[in-house]
């Protein structure tokens, strides 16, 4: 790096830098996972930190939001706490280590930092093109992680906990799963925080779904008041595989999840998601979508609420292949704005190539109904109470396509105490 392009490196990337160079040493891995870290961090160090310049970006200039970059405290501890739902399977990760108990019949679960040990992770760590910021800072300092192989033709009947809990500092985790042929399985990747401290918190998790499964993945984020969050999620489905995305974003200050995924045949993608801002956070969610074969269906619906001086953004993109006739692809952006000085960017993209398929996308801004409004306090029910009910029934329909009446329970119970204390 010259001189020139040193001056114009901003606190966190200069931070950024001291870390991968004070740390290589300790992090687990082989030589080839050695030789890996190193080509990731390089192109993310010639890069730097992305601008508005960055189409992916545009809408979440990490160079100007990332402020600094938390210092490595092994003394920081963190408490694995119960699970959203009763009876689950909790694999934890607490302050960013591995720690696993039994499996369901069915289920095999290891510590990544085995694989990286082991140089097997090696091959994984790569960066899935030039604007994978998320891809590359994981992968320079990803210490541990759990990976998950559901056997073929498992059905597992209650819900899988990734319960990834810190209280300070830089965490890097990852999630390798591979669902076996038909299998059925409902996942909860969910990070927390329990500690006063400031956390980078950066999760990636790689979906390989065979053929003929039926998966729920449940991403539910509720980070600190100041942490930051970079999530990913990539998925490889097979034909006919069913593949439901549910994301809950109820904390953190800076906060980005990406969704990247390919269709293949006859399958079908749901994404559902719901974003609560408050105060002065940033959370965007970043989707790509191939639809590359022909006969696919997918569906995304987001719904945002947006208090305060928060700001949100939802980047939805639908390619279209010319081999993919047939398809079938719906995109819906709803957002509630609740605070004059909130905003909220959409920019949904559907690029058709394609002649014989149905695709549509929409969004729309607006405040609560007054009509409903009124309706409920002319009964008696006090506009603060109102407002909430209103609210609540906007994103709590998104959450009820859920099938497990427990797990509808225990988010909409989180969504409502979120809007209490917001409301």
């Amino acid at each position: 790096m010259t001189l020139q392009a040193a001056n114009r490196l901003t606190v966190a990337e200069t931070q950024l830098i001291e870390a991968f160079t004070s740390q290589i040493g300790g992090l687990p891995g082989d030589g080839d996972v050695l030789v890996a870290r190193d080509r990731l961090f390089d192109e993310l160090k010639r890069a730097g930190l992305p601008t508005r310049r960055v189409e992916a970006w545009h809408y979440t200039d990490l160079k100007a939001l990332m402020r600094g970059f938390p210092v490595l405290d092994l003394s920081a501890t963190a408490t694995a706490v119960e699970p959203v739902v009763g009876g689950a399977t909790v694999l934890s990760l607490v302050q960013g280590r591995a720690d696993l108990g039994p499996m369901p019949d069915g289920v095999q679960a290891t510590a990544y930092r085995d694989s990286l040990t082991d140089g097997t992770a090696a091959g994984r760590l790569f960066a899935r093109d030039g604007d994978d910021t998320i891809g590359r800072l994981n992968g320079s300092f990803v210490r541990d992680g759990i990976e998950l192989r559901i056997e073929d033709g498992a059905s597992i009947e209650a819900p899988i906990e990734l319960q990834s809990v810190h209280a300070s500092g830089p965490v890097h985790v990852r999630f390798p799963t591979r669902f076996g042929r038909d299998s059925r399985a409902v996942v909860i990747e969910r990070h927390l925080s329990n500690g006063a401290g400031a956390a980078l918190v950066t999760s990636v998790a790689d979906l390989r779904i065979d053929d003929g499964a039926e998966i729920t993945w449940i991403i539910l984020q509720t980070e600190g008041p100041d942490d930051t969050h970079l999530g990913q999620i990539k998925v490889e489905p097979g034909a006919r595989a069913q593949f439901r995305l549910f994301v809950v974003n109820a904390g953190g200050k800076l906060v980005r999840q990406e969704v990247h995924l390919r269709t293949a045949g006859d399958s079908d993608f749901k994404l559902r998601a719901v974003n609560l801002l408050g105060g002065e956070t940033h959370t965007d969610v970043t989707m790509t979508l191939g639809h590359d074969v022909p006969n696919t269906t997918s569906t995304e619906i987001v719904r945002s609420v947006v208090f305060d001086r928060a700001r949100g953004v939802f980047q939805g993109m639908i390619r279209v292949a010319p081999d993919a006739q047939k398809t079938d692809a719906r995109m819906a952006c709803n957002t509630l704005l609740m605070s004059d000085d909130g905003e909220f960017s959409v920019k949904p993209e559907l690029e058709i190539f394609a002649d014989d398929v149905q695709c549509a996308h929409g969004a729309t801004v607006t405040d609560i109904d007054h009509n409903h409004l009124y309706y409920l306090m002319a009964r008696g029910i006090p506009e603060k109470k109102a407002r909430g009910l209103l609210i609540n029934a906007f994103v709590a329909e998104v959450v009820e396509e859920l099938e497990d009446e427990a797990l509808v329970e225990a988010l909409e119970g989180i969504i409502t105490d979120w809007l209490d204390h917001h409301g």
